[in-house]
């Protein structure tokens, strides 16, 4: 009798036995948030520092010395090429130029006379009215003669040319800076401080620096599958951290490291027509160096380190289970990784609920793709 009070009792059991089973493997099933990623085209960007540079420069020296009659230019304002800039006392010029002038008067004078002398001489000659030797010195004086005038021509020449450098005029057109003399001002030719400079900055040149480690990565990077060399084109921010509206061109590299810095020198080259960079001025340069055409972004919540900082993500199993991938990643942009390998457009990499789970966990999954993909 008591066997059969004890059945309902293990039926009972058995019943509940089995609904906790139930219970204890359904709660092992965790739910995760998943993203799936699509290969794509990124443009791999470096920034560097630079300073601007005027495409053209010269620096205003008087070739004459003397003192300065008048400074003819305002200061700051454009110039154009050969324009008067200074004006220098030109008195003794002029006197000198003068005498050179009546030098050379009477040497053609007296090259002339024995010209006139030499031509009956030469007639002479043919009936022995002359003597050989009469002949050959009136030869020799008129050929004196021509060559004294020659002299006196290079010496009026001379003279024209400084009296002329009395007016100092620009070079090239540009906008010119502060004058470092004034009217009296004694100047002396080819003095080693300048009066004043000029720059044309309708085209600067940007001076970009970029360490050895910079140029080595890149080279690496050049060398792996899928990678492409970038374009010249080339990106400004201004201090304010604004875009400068026109793109500029990288036109040379500096073939040698500069054993002080450690770096070598990127010359760019951008259109100023507004005149908004200034020589000197501190600049940021934005250079497309390499095109990845078949990378991944991974967010970077996806991304952990294992005990040695390895990167890596989680991903799904097509059991339900997970497992951990080592990548590797090349840069941050903006809020995700580039990974450059280790991920496959199949992975379903967990970016929620990563701190639920573990090697033994079972999970289902929810793609929340969108919510971290585009942003």
């Amino acid at each position: 009798m008591l066997r059969y009070i004890l059945s309902p009792i293990i039926i009972f059991t058995f019943f509940v036995g089995c609904g906790v089973q139930e219970t204890v493997s359904q709660a092992q099933v965790i739910e995760v948030g998943i993203v799936q990623l699509k290969e794509q085209s990124i443009t791999l960007e470096q920034e560097l520092s630079g300073r601007v540079k005027a495409s053209v420069t010269a620096e205003i020296r008087p070739e004459v010395s003397g003192i300065v009659k008048r400074v003819v230019f305002k200061e700051g304002q454009k110039v154009k090429k050969g324009d008067v800039l200074y004006e220098i006392i030109a008195d003794t010029y002029e006197s000198v130029y003068e005498g050179a002038k009546a030098s050379l008067a009477s040497a053609q004078a007296s090259k002339e006379a024995l010209r006139a002398k030499k031509e009956r001489y030469d007639e002479l000659i043919k009936f022995n009215g002359i003597s050989k030797q009469e002949h050959d010195d009136i030869k020799a004086s008129y050929l004196q003669s021509a060559a004294l005038v020659s002299e006196k021509e290079a010496a009026l020449k001379k003279a024209a040319i400084d009296l002329e450098k009395t007016k100092i005029v620009a070079p090239i057109t540009g906008f010119i800076g502060i004058s470092s003399v004034t009217e009296g001002a004694l100047v002396t030719a080819l003095q080693a401080a300048p009066l004043t400079v000029i720059h044309y900055i309708d085209t600067v040149y940007v001076d970009l620096s970029q360490s050895s480690n910079q140029l080595l990565a890149l080279r690496e990077l050049l060398n792996k599958q899928n990678i492409q060399k970038g374009s010249a084109l080339v990106k400004l921010k201004l201090l304010n951290d604004s875009l400068y509206k026109h793109s500029g061109t990288l036109r040379l590299k500096e073939i040698a490291v500069d054993e002080s810095t450690g770096a070598v020198t990127l010359r760019a080259e951008f259109p100023n027509p507004d005149g908004v960079l200034l020589p000197g001025m501190y600049v940021r340069a934005v250079l497309e160096e390499a095109v990845d055409t078949k990378a991944f972004l991974v967010p970077q919540q996806a991304v952990s380190r294992d005990s040695r900082g390895n990167p890596i993500i989680t991903v799904v199993t097509e059991n339900n289970g997970t497992a951990t991938k080592i990548i590797e990643t090349n840069r941050a942009l903006g809020n995700k990784w580039l990974v450059t390998s280790g991920v496959e457009a199949a992975d379903k990499i967990v970016i929620e609920g990563l701190n639920r789970i573990n090697s033994r966990s079972k999970v289902s999954f929810v793609d929340v793709t969108n919510r971290y993909i585009g942003d």
